[in-house]
């Protein structure tokens, strides 16, 4: 193999597996930065031998245990050698402080480190956005730069929240292992939190010129992917991903030609990706088949179907979709389900059934600079006929709106009111 197919192979190689190998040197050191620069060590070491010994049968375990033997021989020569052999050791039950007993350590299942590296990333020591960025940086293997221009910030910005979120896990004492009894489904929740967080920012772009950013969603989806294959028994993992795979699905339709909004219900779903849609409810009716039916993310994933199994808007079972909304409003309530709750009404029972549910909820808090609040009270009443006031409750939106091409589609709504 020439020297650069072999660089080439050794990169993609790197990219494979920069997740696992870290998440296994994380356990290892307790030390995410450490951690980062072991693999970074075992890729320079890759990147010198294997264009004159080939590239091996198993190159990611040849690449782990290359960083594991730096790690070791870190250890030797560091005067916290003996500290480090007694953690290890403390956690094993075991007085052997030995060079084996160290890698024993640390040879657990790699789909158990993987699990542990996520538990650690997506830890609620973080605060969310910094949770989301090293998730990416760790698990994604997204650079401080890639992460930025996804969500649109700046270098200095990203790395800084990676910087505090590692700061966080030290300081915290938190194990890179995946947490037992009560505390999995609490941290189990957090880290399904961060990845959805993740791919809604690409469904949905707070900022920007764009409506979209799919390479956010197909990395959400990535690590969705990657979590229910860790635990594929696990009916809100599968729920998250199903509700994933639909909406994704409608990606390419959600804008048209010349970049405009177009919504759900004016969408062209022949460009809806079908193949998406189909894994989407292949998990789906796994989650119901593990009894999961009644879940958070379950219940979204359902209502996002409802609307992948209409051929055409017209067919949308808008009834199925407001009970689905009466039932998240108690497993999951918040003042936005309330207001998608209210969406779903209108739809389903007519304008003013939707105006007086969202007139209940017209003074939280949350909702008080929150574009899509005026923007379906707009839709209410133009659709009660009662035009003046929705375009002044489309122009209130349309200063909310943080996203360009939202607020374009708002100020065309208002303009179709009439003065």
């Amino acid at each position: 193999m020439a020297r650069d197919d072999t660089h080439r192979a050794i990169e993609a190689v790197f990219r494979i597996e920069r997740a696992r190998l870290i998440a296994s040197l994380a356990r290892m050191t307790r030390d995410v930065d450490r951690a980062e620069e072991l693999a970074q060590d075992a890729l320079l070491i890759a990147l010198a031998e294997w264009p004159k010994s080939g590239v091996p049968a198993n190159p990611g375990a040849w690449l782990t245990a290359a960083a594991k033997r730096r790690a070791v021989d870190g250890f030797r020569r560091s005067a916290m050698a003996r500290r480090k052999h007694d953690e290890l050791a403390r956690d094993m039950d075991e007085a052997d402080d030995s060079v084996a007993a160290i890698e024993a350590a640390i040879d657990d299942e790699l789909g158990d480190e993987l699990l542990g590296l996520i538990f650690a990333a997506c830890h609620p020591v973080i605060a969310p956005d910094a949770r989301a960025a090293l998730t990416l940086r760790l698990v994604g293997g997204l650079t401080v730069e890639e992460i930025a221009r996804a969500f649109l910030s700046n270098d200095a910005t990203i790395a800084a929240r990676i910087t505090r979120a590692k700061k966080a896990i030290a300081k915290a004492g938190v194990a890179f292992e995946v947490p037992r009894g009560a505390e999995l489904a609490a941290r189990r929740a957090s880290v399904l939190e961060v990845i959805y967080l993740i791919f809604n920012e690409g469904y949905a772009a707070t900022a920007g010129p764009s409506l979209v950013r799919p390479p956010l969603c197909a990395e959400a989806q990535r690590l969705g992917r990657i979590l229910t294959g860790l635990m594929p028994e696990e009916p809100e993992v599968l729920a998250l991903l199903a509700l994933m795979e639909i909406q994704a699905s409608r990606l390419a339709a959600r804008a048209g030609p010349d970049g405009k909004f177009v919504p759900l219900t004016e969408q062209n779903r022949a460009r809806w990706d079908q193949l998406l849609i189909r894994r989407g409810l292949t998990a789906l009716a796994r989650v119901e088949a593990l009894g999961g039916a009644d879940g958070p993310y379950a219940l979204q994933a359902a209502l996002a179907a409802c609307h992948a199994r209409a051929r055409r808007a017209g067919d949308t079972d808008w009834e199925r979709i407001a009970a689905l909304y009466d039932r998240l409003r108690q497993v999951m309530p918040s003042p936005v389900v309330e207001l998608n709750r209210a969406v779903a009404h209108s739809m389903a029972y007519g304008p003013e059934a939707g105006l007086r549910l969202v007139d209940e909820i017209a003074e939280e808090a949350v909702l008080r600079n929150y574009a899509p609040l005026p923007a379906a009270r707009g839709d209410f009443l133009f659709r009660a006929g009662r035009l003046a006031e929705a375009r002044m409750a489309f122009e209130d939106a349309a200063k909310l709106a943080g996203n360009a091409r939202e607020r374009e589609w708002l100020l065309a709504r208002a303009d179709a009111c009439g003065g």
